[in-house]
C-alpha cells in the first residue's frame, strides 16, 4: 500500500492497530474522515482522548464510570444484595443488553489461570469478599464463561466464602461448555440468568 501523504499512512497504520481491523479497512476509515467537516473529525478526537484520559473505574464493582460509583452502583432501583460476578466489562454490557437483571455487578478483571501466570491475588477478589461480609450480600450470581478457567475461579470463591451462608448461584448452562459469555445470544443468556442454579450443580467439591 503506497502513500502519498505521510500524514495519511500515519493515520492507517493506527487504525489498523485496532483489534479486528485490517489495512483495508484501516485506508477506508481514513477516507470517511476526510470527507467529514474538520469540526466534526475534531470531535472525534477529542471524544475519544476524553474517554481514555478521564474515564474511572468504580471502586466498588470495578466496572467503568464518570465518577467514583459507576451508574448502576448508585442506581436505587437495582438489588444491591444481588451481586452478578462477571470477568470482564464485556460480560457486564452483554447481560445488561438482555434487559433481565436487576441486581449489581463486580468485575473481577480477569479468572484463574495459573498456565497464564494469573492468580487470586491479580483479581478482584478481595474486594468482593469484602462486600459479600460488609454489606450483607444474600446472593451470588457467577456469569462466567464456562470453562476450565471460569470454574476454577467460582470453586476458589466459593470455599473463600463458605463459612458466610450466603446463596452462591451459576447461570443455567445453555451455554456449551467451552464457549465465551460475551459472544453468547442475548436470548439463551437472559434464560440462564433467569433458570440460574446452585453452583453444587457445576462445580465439583
Amino acid at each position: 500500500m503506497v502513500f502519498s501523504s505521510q500524514l495519511m499512512e500515519a493515520a492507517v497504520n493506527e487504525f489498523a492497530k485496532l483489534p479486528g481491523i485490517g489495512r483495508k479497512t484501516a485506508l477506508r476509515l481514513v477516507l470517511h474522515l476526510l470527507k467529514q467537516e474538520k469540526e466534526s473529525v475534531s470531535l472525534f478526537g477529542e471524544t475519544i482522548s476524553r474517554m481514555r484520559n478521564e474515564i474511572r473505574f468504580c471502586q466498588k464493582c470495578h466496572n467503568v464510570a464518570d465518577a467514583d460509583r459507576c451508574s448502576i452502583c448508585t442506581n436505587p432501583g437495582r438489588k444491591q444484595a444481588l451481586i452478578c460476578v462477571v470477568e470482564s466489562l464485556r460480560e457486564v454490557m452483554a447481560i445488561e443488553a438482555t434487559q433481565q437483571f436487576n441486581g449489581v455487578y463486580h468485575v473481577l478483571g480477569g479468572v484463574i489461570s495459573p498456565l497464564d501466570g494469573i492468580g487470586p491475588d491479580q483479581l478482584h477478589i478481595e474486594s468482593l469478599l469484602h462486600r459479600v461480609t460488609e454489606e450483607q450480600a444474600e446472593e451470588l450470581v457467577f456469569a462466567l464463561s464456562p470453562n476450565i478457567q471460569g470454574d476454577t475461579t467460582i470453586y476458589y470463591i466459593q470455599k473463600k466464602l463458605a463459612h458466610t451462608g450466603i446463596r452462591i448461584t451459576t447461570i443455567a448452562r445453555g451455554i456449551a461448555f467451552g464457549g465465551e459469555l460475551e459472544y453468547t445470544d442475548e436470548m439463551t443468556l437472559a434464560r440462564s440468568l433467569q433458570n440460574r442454579l446452585p453452583i453444587e450443580n457445576y462445580v465439583n467439591h
